[in-house]
């Protein structure tokens, strides 16, 4: 591995040598110039992971080589010295994008640390910027990711749905990305400028959920102390993304069906009608159109709710994106909780490609928190991976087969979540990102 290259400027000759020399010895390679200019030169033609600048020099000072790096777009980190006094011009030159500064005479030892900490901050920067531009540009969206065929028929389908004022149904196991998807199509639309007001609509009792649809009218039930402005009023303008929303009520149903018919509504307890300019994004892990055929979903809702659908394919369809992810999802996770970790083992990233991922790519994002929190190094290795990923047991979790219905496959992924989880409901229900009620109720419907 390439030792980093630092570049040292300063007129004294004493302190240029003792850099360079204390600097080699940290493992570090070094390139010296006596001047600001000499040492624009050096920028240019050598380049440099970090540069340490003094203020005061000939022929270009120190304030006047940051303006020419940046000229030149140099990203490399500049730690200034300065001497007794001039802590006014250290300050000035970090305002001008210095990294930080310190006082002549140099402690190494806190150089050696700046020094580190800068270039990997640097690292991390570049890092994000190439993420960022292969979802931005490879991958068409910000955070949708997925170089797979089976998510390129998704991205290509957001592509044309995202600029049209079209109710969008997205389909899919549950942790496969339905938000993020959601996300994607409001800030992609004309609409981008309003709200996206996003509403779990397995998570509220049927009075609570109309309440927070439409809002309320004071005393219009115990507890309305006050009016309150509901969801699809704050929503006026942008989009609305309703969540599970196969777990509404048929009296709710109604009420939503008037909104996409009408664009209309009362609170309520109220009797004024309030127009809204609204696009609606629906999700849900069940089969709607089943559930219409059965009369536990109306037909007319369903038909305006699936104008176009997106089905979002699991995780085990598409496991080209893994190593995507996982690269993305290091650097996140190492940004929030400040840790160092920067990359994954092969052998533990074809373990990870293996698995079959009950609770797809939430479930994968849960496990690279982990790992990157626990994690002691720069690398997350084989060792760290739990039982259930290298399958240490023998046993093979969740297989699915080539014409599985998709009621199927989410059976297996739900009893092979429980089976890991020895029985835990609870447990079973964050891993596979689900209500325990929705989950109750599956396993009641599987006779378990």
């Amino acid at each position: 591995m390439a030792k980093p290259m630092i570049l040292v400027i300063d007129d004294e000759k004493n302190i240029r040598e003792g850099l360079r020399n204390a600097l080699k010895m940290e493992g570090f390679d070094v390139i010296a110039s006596e001047d600001g200019l000499d040492g624009i030169e050096k920028l240019k033609v050598i380049g440099a992971d970090a540069v340490i600048l003094d203020l005061k020099m000939p022929r270009l000072s120190g304030l006047e080589f940051l303006k020419e790096a940046q000229a030149i777009q140099n990203e490399a980190p500049i730690i200034i010295l300065t001497g007794h006094g001039a802590v006014d011009e250290a300050v000035e030159a970090m305002k001008r994008g210095a990294y930080d500064f310190l006082s002549k005479p140099v402690n190494i030892d806190k150089l050696v640390l700046l020094l580190k900490r800068a270039m990997d901050e640097k690292w991390r920067k570049v890092r994000q910027d190439q993420l960022e531009e292969m979802v931005d540009e490879r991958y068409q969206f910000k955070n949708v990711i997925g170089n797979s065929p089976a998510f390129q028929k998704v991205i290509e389908k957001i592509k044309q749905v995202a600029p049209t004022d079209a109710s969008v149904l997205l389909t899919g196991e549950s942790g496969t990305g339905k938000e993020v998807v959601a996300n994607s199509i409001h800030a992609n639309s004309r609409r981008a400028k309003g709200p996206l007001i996003k509403v779990h609509c397995a998570a509220l009792p049927e009075t609570l959920l109309e309440s927070e649809l439409f809002g309320h009218e004071r005393g219009a039930f115990t507890g309305a102390v006050a009016r309150k402005r509901g969801r699809f009023e704050l929503a006026d303008g942008g989009t609305i993304f309703l969540d599970e929303i196969g777990e509404i009520s048929q009296s709710v149903q109604v009420k939503l069906l008037r909104v996409l018919q009408e664009q209309e509504f009362e609170r309520v307890g109220g009797e004024e009608t309030l127009k809204v300019n609204i696009r609606i994004i629906t999700a849900t892990n069940r089969n709607l159109k089943k559930l219409a055929s059965e009369g536990n979903f109306r037909e007319d809702l369903f038909y305006r709710l699936n104008i176009v659908n997106l089905h979002l394919p699991p995780l085990r369809e598409r496991r080209e994106d893994i190593p995507l992810f996982c690269e993305n999802f290091i650097y996140h996770f190492s940004q929030k909780h400040d840790k160092k970790v920067k990359n994954i083992q092969p052998k533990a990233l074809r373990l990870l490609e293996s698995y079959n991922w009950p609770g797809n790519v939430r479930e994968l994002q849960n496990l690279m928190e982990n790992l990157v929190v626990l994690s002691s190094g720069e690398t997350i290795t084989e060792e760290m991976l739990p039982d259930y990923v290298t399958l240490s047991d023998g046993k093979e979790r969740a297989v699915i087969e080539s014409g599985m219905t998709l009621g199927e496959i989410e059976k297996k992924a739900i009893l092979s979540t429980l089976d890991f989880t020895k029985g835990n409901k609870s447990k079973a229900a964050r891993i596979l990102n689900i209500g325990r009620k929705t989950l109750l109720r599956k396993l009641e419907e599987y006779g378990e």
